[in-house]
């Protein structure tokens, strides 16, 4: 039988700064007006009968600030990569030009802002649940140590509320980081 081990609350606070990051990388692949290669990020293109990351089919690159080029390898995977384009619900058009794309970044409508708003809160909320399923497996794994004897009462206690503190700061910096997009996404 294994012996239980005291828990360790920095194995947690990893899980809730990797929680954070991918909110961030979430993020990152929300429209703000400005062309950014990380926009296409999420695209998953019908590749050689599978489902694949657009960036492992084509190069994509930002010439200006509205502009972004798809530029594919295979000639046979423009139709498909223009479909996954038009498909992300990203609200784009790619131009077709041979073996490249050209996607013309229009100017958001303050329609289309609030909507993007919307689906901010919702990552940021994901974001929140995460955090907090972190905090109950930490507490859960308190409670256990200290039922098999590990940690006493006092320590419990202690534990806990570290664990409270580090879940109030992974969430705070979600809402900073939600609160800095929203800026981002309304600014005209």
């Amino acid at each position: 039988m294994a012996t239980a081990e005291k828990p360790v609350l920095s194995k947690f606070k990893g899980r809730m700064d990797k929680a954070v990051d991918a909110l961030k990388e979430e993020f990152a692949s929300l429209r703000t007006g400005r062309a950014s290669s990380s926009l296409l990020d999420q695209v998953q293109v019908e590749a050689y009968g599978s489902t694949m990351p657009i960036n492992q089919v084509a190069a994509i690159s930002v010439p200006e600030p509205r502009m972004i080029t798809v530029n594919v390898w295979d000639k046979g995977m423009v139709v498909s990569v223009e479909k996954a384009i038009r498909s992300s619900n990203l609200g784009l058009n790619p131009v077709v030009d041979g073996q490249s794309l050209r996607i013309p970044i229009p100017p958001l409508t303050e329609e289309r802002r609030k909507d993007l708003v919307k689906v901010a809160h919702k990552y940021a909320e994901q974001q929140r649940v995460a955090v907090r399923n972190v905090r109950r497996d930490a507490n859960d794994d308190l409670r256990k140590a200290e039922k098999d004897g590990v940690i006493n009462q006092d320590e419990l206690k202690r534990m806990e509320t570290d664990v409270q503190k580090l879940t109030d700061e992974a969430i705070k910096r979600v809402d900073e980081a939600l609160k800095t997009k929203e800026q981002e996404i309304m600014h005209v």
